[in-house]
């Protein structure tokens, strides 16, 4: 089955039952991993959803605007923001990712399963295009599974491999700190255990931060 994966289909899922299921309240366990020891700075979290994610890097310290297309996932992440106490460390942006255009860069930008209506690795491109100088791009997304008969896999276009996403990066620009696969094992609806198929890529941008250029000194000033 194909997805449109556009506003009509994230506000349809937020405002339903499912979106309450996904309403964990628990940060991605990759993003506390991999993001944990970093020296905290702006931050986008892209797709945030109900913002468990952004609430996290705000209690942690990091300066975080939270970006989604659904009013509904919004409106829960503002409420929780508000309950954990950090209602003025994170922006809550409306936004299309698949056009939208930050009006600057961040020391760290982050996603996690996150699908636009554009295809999934250019949708990475894009993010990395808002990645600062010197700053960390962390990519959690479905990994690719040939989904057999009765599998809740997501569909293909939602997925790639660790392989897919990094060769679309140059060496020469991106240093790739983590590209890995992984399974792990989460309590389901109605008690049922449920396997999770996680991509998990961390880069680090070698660009480096512009440097200041020295101030000039009066002409009354000593030498």
């Amino acid at each position: 089955m194909t997805h449109s994966f556009d506003r009509k289909y994230w506000d349809q899922l937020w405002t339903g039952e499912r979106g309450q299921r996904m309403d964990s309240g628990e940060p991605n366990p990759h993003l506390v991993r991999e993001i944990g020891g970093l020296r905290p700075g702006t931050a986008l979290d892209a797709g945030c959803g109900a913002g468990a994610e952004a609430i996290w890097l705000a209690a942690n310290g990091w300066d975080v605007t939270g970006a989604d297309v659904a009013d509904a996932a919004l409106d829960y992440a503002a409420d929780r923001a508000a309950a954990a106490g950090v209602v003025g460390d994170v922006r809550w942006i409306r936004a299309d990712l698949s056009v939208w255009e930050p009006e600057t860069q961040y020391d760290l930008v982050t996603t996690h399963y996150a699908h636009p209506a554009i295809p999934q690795l250019e949708f990475y491109d894009r993010l990395a295009s808002w990645v600062a100088p010197e700053g960390t791009l962390l990519i959690v997304g479905h990994l690719h599974q040939h989904s057999s008969a009765g599998d809740t896999h997501p569909p293909s276009e939602a997925t790639a491999t660790a392989a897919a996403i990094t060769s679309r990066f140059d060496p020469s620009e991106w240093e790739i700190v983590t590209a890995e696969e992984s399974h792990r094992s989460v309590i389901g609806p109605g008690g049922r255990p449920n396997r999770i198929d996680d991509v998990v890529v961390r880069l680090t941008s070698r660009r480096s931060a512009p440097q200041a250029r020295p101030g000039r000194a009066s002409a009354g000033s000593p030498s």
